[in-house]
């Protein structure tokens, strides 16, 4: 096993916990940037174009009858085989965050639209299901699994948020465990179906799953209502019969206790299986050697790559399978980098693979280490998924990316403390304005460059709000409005009407023809 250091020259703030790679006919693409997409990539794919050791990121492109594909974070993706030449290569997404922390109960397919030449343009469709619709979840995995000439999508593990019916103002935004459901879907007919299985009691995340024909391994995961991470390995067997599918789960001996670790194929049935977390504050720094053979499964510790200092001494890390035996591995920068949120990222390469027959294995691996500001820094919430190979580009007539192009989310993001005052928590914000749903109320501050604010840290009553948004003014917060006051225009002083001349000594001439005080002319003219 080799340990590579790669250099990011462009765009490395985007590559964040939470990322997935897709890998269409070799390419690499990347998905799933933490910051609101515009102008340049509004679905957050990019092109991974890795020469000479740099990584480049450049924009994807969609096709025109392509559904909107938002950037999301720690979904669960996998290869989708299709029947036809046009979808041989396509993957399925489901669930994940949105920027903004929302999460997300839809279904997604993206495939080729068409490669003139080295640029692809994608294709996205939104899946409509029905039935036993699993509900928004994010840290679980999909697998496809084949049997008796069908195939089928399976659905297990992941966190979501508390019902709203049991959400407290101190628990608003918290997440739990999944129920521990096994979900079959059917693509074709757009039909989802439900299976309780007395083996699997607990509710996992960020776990590992490996599908091959119509069985499915599950190892490792994070119990967050236990806190625990059961040293469990499970046999899921999948039989799609002319009838209802049959689903059976098996306990297996020889699991092993971790959570979010990278898992790349390099061969028919072998995988290698890296790091994750073992408890709360301690990283898995330790490798293992997955083999399947005739329906069985062995798992054994091989030999560790030389961890750089950096790499050891680092509290989280996260990154993505490349396929072919390749791992981008990312873990956080420190102060003596330029760009306070910039990452250092590696290519570990842990061996050869040959091509895969039609039913070839899947992986699909759920890591940990969400956003330092949605979590603790241990706590299992990073995403790992893989596919993606490190090849060269030579596609240097595509556009590269423009940053500036991206809004600053520590700018404008709703979960910023805007003031001195601010005491907006993402953990504990509740809806204050009837017209809030799913994230506080903010309204922009004119001073200076501009910033924003959140409505109730101002003291705005509705009305006002509304009458704000509505109208073409100036904005001032209350740390701001007495400078704007300062630096206002005084208004104008009308003019002391004064009399002509002419006038004033015509009057004073009539005057005179009675006697006056010497005291009061001298008054009169002064």
């Amino acid at each position: 096993m080799s340990l590579q250091m790669i250099s990011a020259i462009n765009n490395s703030s985007l590559i964040q916990p939470g990322f997935s790679l897709l890998n269409f006919d070799g390419q690499v693409f990347f998905f799933g940037q933490k910051g609101w997409p515009k102008r340049s990539c509004p679905t957050g794919v990019f092109l991974l174009d890795l020469k000479k050791n740099e990584l480049k990121l450049k924009p994807a492109f969609f096709s025109k009858d392509s559904c909107y594909l938002p950037p999301l974070r720690y979904p669960a993706v996998c290869p989708l085989r299709g029947r036809t030449e046009s979808e041989k290569c396509q993957y399925v997404i489901h669930g994940g965050k949105t920027p903004n922390n929302e999460l997300s109960d839809k279904i997604y397919v993206m495939g080729i639209a068409c490669k003139p030449g080295k640029k692809i343009t994608f294709k996205c469709t939104e899946k409509e299901l029905v039935g036993d619709v699993p509900e928004a979840r994010y840290g679980h995995t999909i697998n496809v699994v084949h049997s008796r000439g069908k195939s089928m999508s399976v659905i297990f593990g992941g966190r979501s948020y508390i019902p709203l019916g049991q959400r407290t103002t101190e628990k608003w935004n918290s997440v739990v465990d999944c129920m521990p459901h096994v979900f079959l879907v059917d693509f074709e007919f757009g039909c989802c179906t439900s299976y309780v299985l007395p083996e699997l009691q607990d509710g996992l995340s960020f776990h590992v799953s490996i599908a091959r024909n119509d069985t499915i391994y599950i190892l490792g995961g994070h119990s967050l209502e236990n806190n625990i991470r059961p040293p469990n390995l499970y046999r899921l067997k999948i039989d799609l019969p002319l009838g209802s599918p049959a689903v059976s789960c098996t306990i297996l001996p020889g699991g092993i206790s971790v959570s979010s670790p990278l898992v790349t194929q390099t061969g028919d049935k072998e995988f290698v299986m890296v790091g994750g977390y073992q408890c709360d504050n301690q990283k898995r720094m330790f490798c293992n050697t997955i083999s399947l053979e005739d329906n069985n499964i062995e798992i054994v510790e091989r030999e560790t790559p030389d961890w750089t200092p950096d790499i050891k001494h680092c509290k989280i890390w996260f990154g993505s399978d490349m396929g072919n035996g390749a791992i981008l591995l990312g873990i956080p920068g420190d102060n003596r980098q330029l760009i306070s949120d910039a990452n250092y990222f590696y290519i570990l390469r842990c061996g050869e693979t040959r091509e895969d027959d039609e039913e070839a294995a899947q992986t699909c691996s759920q890591t940990s280490t969400e956003d330092p500001g949605d979590s603790t820094p241990f706590e299992d919430s990073e995403e790992f998924c893989f596919s993606a190979e490190a090849n060269r580009f030579d596609d240097d007539d595509i556009d590269t990316y423009n940053e500036d192009d991206e809004e600053d989310e520590s700018e404008t993001g709703y979960w910023i403390t805007c003031s001195a005052n601010c005491d907006i928590d993402i953990n504990t914000w509740v809806p204050f304005y009837s017209t809030e749903l799913n994230k506080p109320a903010m309204i922009y501050c004119s001073n200076g460059d501009g910033h924003w604010v959140h409505a109730q840290c101002m003291d705005l009553s509705e009305g006002m709000l509304i009458r704000l948004s509505e109208a073409n003014v100036k904005y001032f917060c209350n740390e701001h409005v007495d400078l704007a006051r300062g630096l206002q225009t005084p208004k104008k002083v009308l003019p002391v009407k004064k009399q002509p001349m002419k006038l004033l000594r015509r009057k004073t001439s009539m005057k005179l023809a009675t006697p006056v005080k010497k005291s009061f002319l001298r008054r009169l003219f002064e």
